[in-house]
């Protein structure tokens, strides 16, 4: 089951907070929120009220228990811009671009939680794998290309060309 939680009109600029987003997307939502509260930024801030707002709907309206939730996925939109104006030098006046963001986490409880012993478990087996599939190659290739060698010509050495 997926559940989401949504903050609108956040007043930071969607590039900023795109970059601490992207770090959560996968992981289990007890690793997403330790590592929102070790970053130093203030979208991490704001991406930890979402997150944890998103856990709360969770556990209150769909019966569900966090240790399971994993962050499906967490997508920044561009949110209405406030437009303002500084004054320039020789009465001109540049413009301000105040931007804003519409912060929105999905959790599901679906998808596999993956830890670090089942990734490497899942690495050696890969291994494996790839190791049997290169032996079986090379006795293949052993008996094609015994049987259909072709005598090589030595090739001519020839001198650069001649300086003038």
């Amino acid at each position: 089951m997926e559940v989401r939680s949504i903050y609108r009109y956040a007043r930071i600029s969607p590039f900023k907070v795109r970059e601490v987003t992207r770090e959560i997307q996968g992981l289990p939502v007890s690793a997403a929120l330790d590592l929102l509260a070790f970053t130093p930024k203030k979208a991490a801030f704001l991406i930890g009220k979402t997150l944890k707002s998103a856990v709360a709907n969770a556990e209150n309206n769909a019966n569900l228990k966090a240790d399971g939730l994993v962050v499906k996925e967490a997508v920044v939109g561009e949110g209405p811009t406030m437009k303002r104006m500084m004054a320039r030098a020789r009465g001109s006046g540049s413009r301000i671009l105040k931007r804003t963001s519409h912060i929105r986490i999905v959790l599901s409880d679906e998808i596999e939680i993956e830890t670090r012993k089942t990734r490497k478990a899942k690495r050696e087996q890969e291994k494996k794998e790839a190791k049997k599939e290169t032996k079986a190659g090379e006795t293949a290739e052993r008996s094609t290309s015994s049987a259909g060698k072709k005598a090589t010509k030595p090739k001519k050495s020839g001198k650069g060309k001649a300086k003038k």
